[in-house]
């Protein structure tokens, strides 16, 4: 009776694991260093938001689940992303432009037939940096972190539009050489994000 339960416990779960629906799309946007939407409207209103725009572009999957209602997005996307830091050692603050590939892996549900909702892990590799201040020979950086995205949007026919705010999880510390061979300052790649994006669905 046991292994019968068990037998049709696991035919309804992949009967329902077939019938979910899979999507895929493309998306793109813009990202924008900051610990909030609030700090970013007063950054954009007081115009000094230039020094730490950026945007992205990438894929997605969509697969929902029919059995809870849910669904599972992972993502692969190409973010180029600047940054200001601040060099303790030289007393001085540099522009930090870089590049990295995010991959989140989210779970959401929709509700209204057209808004939804996701939060999950973002999985981020450094590709590249690059630090506005002459002084510098060389920059080191550890480049795999993990952080949380949580996300709103809604989604009209093909077209989405959404805002996800970023967290860090774990930080990426860099480490700036000087031209004389000897440590300038440290600091951390990995920045909060408010990030806005439009996609379209296959």
């Amino acid at each position: 009776m046991k292994k019968l339960i068990l037998v049709l416990c696991l035919f309804v779960a992949s009967t329902q694991f077939a019938d979910a629906q899979i999507h895929f799309g493309i998306k793109g946007g813009i990202n924008y260093n900051s610990d909030s939407f609030i700090d970013s409207a007063d950054d954009i209103i007081n115009g000094n938001a230039e020094g730490r725009t950026g945007y992205h572009a990438g894929l997605w999957l969509r697969f929902k689940l029919p059995m809870v209602g849910w669904y599972i997005r992972p993502e692969l996307v190409y973010t180029s992303l600047k940054s200001e830091v601040e060099l303790r050692t030289a007393a001085t603050t540099a522009g930090y432009n870089f590049q990295k590939i995010d991959i989140p892996v989210l779970i959401g549900k929709k509700f209204l037939k057209v808004a939804y909702v996701h939060i999950g892990p973002s999985f981020q590799y450094l590709l590249e940096g690059d630090l506005d201040f002459d002084a510098v020979s060389n920059l080191k950086a550890d480049g795999f972190t993990v952080g949380m995205n949580i996300g709103a949007g809604i989604e009209l026919g093909k077209f989405g539009i959404e805002a996800r705010w970023e967290r860090a999880f774990s930080d990426v510390e860099s480490e700036v050489v000087g031209l004389t061979g000897v440590n300038t300052s440290n600091f951390d790649t990995r920045v909060n994000q408010v990030i806005f994006g439009l996609s379209y669905r296959f």
